[in-house]
């Protein structure tokens, strides 16, 4: 049967309108991902050792009864959304439902070596996600960062005056450095022939120190804003200096740059790349800068891993920042000065780029 709108066959607007409810809903999403890091519940599965049954997790929690209803709800939608798995206590007559990590929330279990619950906190602060509501006077207004809209200054002055969010921010970065340092572990030839790298907003060390263990006779410099490191000490192959890549970065074989250009416009990214480039070019010997980031290819990689890439691409325009395809890469490589590059793959959704004077 036609409908009057547009001659649409109903079965096609009611499909629209579930795609348009799953959007306007999809805050929910976050909201219970926020809630069970909150609750700290992956960590308490862990420490529990098996499947908790919600009688069980209910009771640690010290939730009122009146609420335990809304406990299940949550850990039902979560588990949909692949965050636990729902299993059936069959040791119990009533056969009372029970819940399993995921390889996905064991990403969420404090103490351990991969956790990206800070992460999870970070990204997910009212503070910095409040933003996400002025899309609107946002693109209206020039030169206007997303996050000045609520912040009243763009992300970094606002971290340098709140040493609290600060801490939040570099918590979260190196919870994701230490993904990345899963993917750099097999990546040797990247770190062949080199004696010394700078690591650029390389935050608290934990990429250089990855870096520094797994190859004990390679320098490793961290090069981050002086109130990042200025508490921060080093050790016999590993230093910290503070300082602003825009006027000059330490001199070294090779820089890193590990999720920094996604965060600044094409002409930003272009200043950032030359300091580089002067920094790997001396008398008779040129290095290379190796970036990790993000590269869209939407005709090859699968749809999901392209939407992923693209809500950072609009999230990271709270910061001026975006993310790139291999076109756009490449041309900001060669006005930068940059003569070659190679993509290599890093983790599922970031790339290893060497570029070369």
């Amino acid at each position: 049967m036609a409908s009057s709108i547009n001659n649409r066959k109903a079965s096609e607007i009611f499909k629209a309108q579930a795609l348009l409810y799953k959007n306007m809903y999809a805050f929910i999403d976050s909201m219970s991902l926020k809630w069970s890091v909150e609750m700290d519940i992956p960590t308490i599965i862990y420490n529990h050792g098996k499947p908790i049954t919600l009688s069980n997790l209910v009771s640690i929690l010290q939730i009122p009864s009146t609420k335990v209803d809304n406990v299940q709800r949550l850990m039902r939608l979560l588990a949909h959304n692949g965050f636990f798995e729902i299993v059936t206590n069959q040791e119990l007559e009533n056969e009372e439902e029970a819940y399993a990590l995921t390889v996905t929330s064991e990403l969420l279990v404090k103490g351990t070596e991969l956790c990206l619950a800070p992460m999870v906190e970070c990204v997910l602060d009212p503070k910095f996600n409040v933003s996400f509501h002025n899309f609107k006077k946002w693109i209206y207004e020039e030169d206007l960062t997303l996050f000045a809209t609520s912040l009243g200054c763009d992300l970094w002055e606002f971290l340098n005056k709140n040493p609290e969010y600060n801490r939040l921010f570099n918590d979260a970065m190196a919870s994701d450095s230490k993904m990345i340092n899963l993917a750099l572990k097999d990546c040797n030839f990247v770190f062949e022939g080199l004696d010394s790298i700078v690591d650029v907003g390389g935050g608290n060390g934990t990429t250089g120190k990855i870096i520094c263990e797994t190859y004990p006779k390679l320098r490793c410099v961290v090069f981050d804003r002086p109130k990042v490191v200025e508490n921060l000490c080093g050790s016999n192959n590993l230093t910290y200096v503070g300082g602003d890549m825009f006027i000059s970065v330490p001199k070294a074989d090779a820089v890193l740059l590990k999720w920094i250009l996604h965060d600044w416009t094409d002409r930003d990214c272009i200043k950032i790349l030359k300091k580089c480039k002067e920094a790997v070019t001396t008398e008779g010997k040129r290095g290379k800068v190796i970036v990790i980031d993000m590269v869209i290819n939407e005709k090859k990689e699968e749809n999901e891993l392209t939407q992923i890439k693209l809500l950072m691409n609009v999230t990271i325009s709270c910061l001026n920042g975006k993310e790139r395809n291999e076109e756009e890469w490449k041309k900001l490589f060669m006005e930068a000065g940059f003569e070659n590059y190679k993509i290599s793959p890093c983790t599922g959704l970031l790339s290893l780029i060497e570029i070369y004077p």
